[in-house]
């Protein structure tokens, strides 16, 4: 099979669709990869690493799509680069399609893409093994991010993560107990952090109790939120519903009632966000300021440490990739892991979730 692995186009995406040690597993099989001139720069991978395994090197984006059979990818492509396409391509990446633009889901369904969205792919035990490492490195990095916009010269209420004898600790806030959640709490935590965990899944619950016994857990209700948002200095929403959506937990209302000055940090932002005053930032302009409270909203938060980012993932990832190439299509709607993924196929939806008057997440990205 012919693959395609092209530098990735969005503004501070540095990770890279495959690290040279994946295309070698792939070379090594037979198939021909092409990789795009300086596509791994970002996250220190050589044009000459990749050459090295067996890569074909091109030099513009066109050419890898118009060359490829498999795609892939780690952001959602642009329009620019949809319309490159093959009819009846496989794209893999990191799509977030049911807060995509219409218009873009319709080049898909035109030119029958087989587009196969990472963060869906499912495990027999029902976990989301490729999404895994970027949702562990997005929670990890959630508190160093809360720390420093929590300091008078970013705009925050100046306090110390972690408190100081006699003065309490910062009082952190998190909806949503999946992995996302479990990385950001025990980051926090480990700063000294009065952490509260709030999820509607009682096992949930039990988990990261069992794990973080110091953690204060509520089931959530809109009572049980508005509360917690009320006394929070940081809230973060890590909501995740695959293939839908985030739902919005978190209203306009529910972000007067916090104080001045306080961080919310949405990482369901990929999905439209959990917070209805949330839309999408950038690592160049990260912060905004609503209702008095600092958004942090940034969609590709690992892009900003794209080499661990990029390793984590092709740990993940290589297995599906390496039955995507070898199966073909075929192989992929018999493999129930990864046709759990797979979003558009034929002209159709699969396991997609459209909502009518979504919040756009790439509006100002494009």
């Amino acid at each position: 099979m012919y693959i395609g692995i092209p530098k990735e186009t969005r503004p501070f995406e540095y990770r890279v669709g495959l690290s040279p040690a994946g295309v070698e597993m792939l070379t090594q099989k037979g198939h021909k990869v092409f990789v795009e001139h300086e596509a791994g720069l970002g996250a220190g991978f050589s044009d000459a690493e990749y050459e090295k395994v067996g890569a074909g090197l091109v030099f513009s984006c066109d050419e890898v799509f118009g060359r490829s059979d498999l795609l892939l990818k780690v952001a959602r492509p642009l329009k620019e680069e949809l319309d490159w396409l093959r009819p009846e391509t496989i794209l893999a990446g990191f799509l977030h399609l049911p807060s995509a633009r219409q218009d873009k889901i319709d080049i898909l369904l035109e030119k029958k893409v087989t587009s196969i969205a990472y963060e869906q792919i499912r495990a027999e035990d029902g976990s989301l093994p490729v999404l895994r490492p970027f949702s562990q490195i997005g929670g990890a990095m959630t508190a160093q991010i809360a720390a420093r916009l929590l300091q008078n010269n970013e705009g925050g209420k100046g306090i110390l993560v972690g408190g100081m004898p006699g003065v309490p600790p910062a009082e952190i806030v998190i909806i949503g107990a999946g992995v996302v959640g479990t990385y950001a709490a025990q980051m926090f935590l480990g700063m000294g952090a009065h952490v509260t965990v709030i999820d509607h899944s009682f096992s949930a619950l039990q988990k990261i109790w069992d794990r973080f016994p110091n953690i204060v857990t509520l089931l959530s209700t809109k009572r049980n939120i508005e509360r917690s948002v009320a006394y929070a200095d940081v809230v973060v929403g890590a909501v995740l519903n695959p293939g839908e959506r985030a739902p919005v937990l978190i209203t306009r209302e529910m972000v007067r009632s916090m104080k001045p000055r306080s961080v919310i940090i949405d990482i369901s932002i990929d999905e439209g966000g959990c917070v209805e005053t949330s839309h999408p930032s950038s690592h160049e302009h990260p912060v905004y300021i609503e209702e008095g409270i600092l958004h942090y909203c940034v969609p590709n938060m690992p892009a900003a440490v794209a080499r661990t980012a990029t390793h984590a993932f092709v740990n993940c990832a290589m297995p599906y990739i390496l039955e995507m190439a070898d199966g073909g299509v075929n192989g992929i709607l018999n493999n129930p892991s990864i046709e759990a993924a797979v979003n558009t196929h034929a002209g159709k939806y699969m396991h997609l979730v459209r909502l009518t008057n979504h919040k756009e997440v790439e509006d100002g990205l494009d």
